[in-house]
């Protein structure tokens, strides 16, 4: 079984850890508690109990268990259960790495949310254009044709175009597969370049450096609270973030604190990525001893307020779309409309 290509959701990962936190805090041990799950685990979840049974069995630590299957269970979340297990303190991490898997899915579900009415908005749009240049165009150039009358331009391109689509249906649809797969494979092979070009658009670009710094912070937390030195922390944490601007200043981070330098003093010389409130937050924690309840508390503020900026946008973005659409389709019409006014002008002239 290649047990690297296999994936969990997010919602059967967080059942598979909050089942485990819940039955070791009451004292079941773990094998039990694999064999419980496993009365009921179906798929890709029944796979990965039965190969961490298999090694339970043989004596192995579970974070070793998990790391076979890094599509279900990243980095940051095996380092985690590594270091608790180290210091005997594996339920009690299991039930913070539960609920900041619940937290991330809860950001992950405001961010889809946010964007499902653009999606549906752009959807309906494109329902109405085609029905528009199918049904309507049809009928409506039929009479100008029999008419002879003298078309507009925008009246013409709109004709044109259901035209296309009614004679040349099989060729349009053979067009936009080849797009389609043309577009799938230069993704595949420059995606790298790709996701760069659209991580610097203004808007798209604060909301990923949002996401971001949410999701380092709140891994730090988690690594620093379970133990793991905040060099590995930082070497982890880097692995979650996307802009490789952010992941190039966790580094330098990593190599200052490496040095012997504070991990505040390594972020002030990244003013444009860490704010001063934050690196404020970090420095005190610092001081008092407390710096994972620091990470925790800059995670928690982020979520809201990246939540916070979706929310904000999607409600300016909102009037913004429909004026556009309502341009789009009212243009539509008045290119239909203006021929029939100007035919029946003449005619009542005539």
């Amino acid at each position: 079984m290649k047990t690297e290509h296999i994936r969990l959701s997010s919602s059967d990962t967080l059942t598979m850890i909050g089942t485990f936190s819940t039955m070791m805090n009451a004292g079941i041990p773990i094998l039990e508690t694999v064999d419980s799950l496993l009365e009921d685990a179906r798929g890709n979840t029944k796979k990965i109990l039965i190969s961490i049974r298999e090694d339970l069995i043989q004596g192995k630590p579970l974070h070793v268990c998990f790391s076979k299957f890094p599509l279900a269970f990243d980095k940051v979340s095996v380092n985690i259960i590594k270091a608790s297990e180290e210091a005997g303190t594996l339920h009690i991490v299991l039930k913070d790495l539960r609920d900041q898997i619940q937290k991330d899915m809860e950001f992950t579900d405001n961010v889809k949310s946010a964007l499902m009415y653009p999606f549906i908005v752009l959807i309906v749009f494109l329902a109405v254009l085609l029905i528009i240049l199918v049904v309507v165009i049809p009928k409506i150039s039929t009479v100008f044709l029999q008419l002879r009358v003298d078309l507009p331009l925008p009246t013409r391109v709109l004709i044109f175009a259901s035209n296309a689509i009614l004679h040349n249906l099989i060729l349009l649809l053979i067009a936009l597969l080849g797009i389609g797969f043309g577009i799938h494979f230069l993704f595949r092979i420059q995606r790298k370049f790709i996701l760069h070009l659209l991580y610097t658009l203004p808007f798209v670009s604060t909301i990923i450096k949002g996401i971001d710094l949410t999701r380092f912070f709140r891994s730090m937390y988690l690594l620093l609270n379970s133990g793991v030195i905040i060099t590995s922390a930082l070497e982890l944490a880097k692995d979650v973030v996307i802009r490789q601007d952010i992941a190039k200043s966790i580094g330098y981070a990593q190599e200052s604190v490496l040095a012997g330098r504070r991990l505040s003093e390594a972020l002030k010389e990244r003013k444009d990525i860490f704010s001063g409130t934050t690196i404020k937050i970090v420095e005190a924690g610092e001081r008092t001893g407390t710096l994972d309840k620091s990470m925790g508390d800059i995670s928690n503020d982020m979520d809201y307020q990246v939540a916070k900026m979706l929310k904000t946008s999607i409600t300016l973005l909102e009037p913004l779309m429909l004026i556009f659409m309502s341009i789009l389709v009212g243009g539509m019409m008045i290119s239909i409309i203006a021929p029939i006014y100007g035919l029946v002008s003449s005619i009542g002239g005539g």
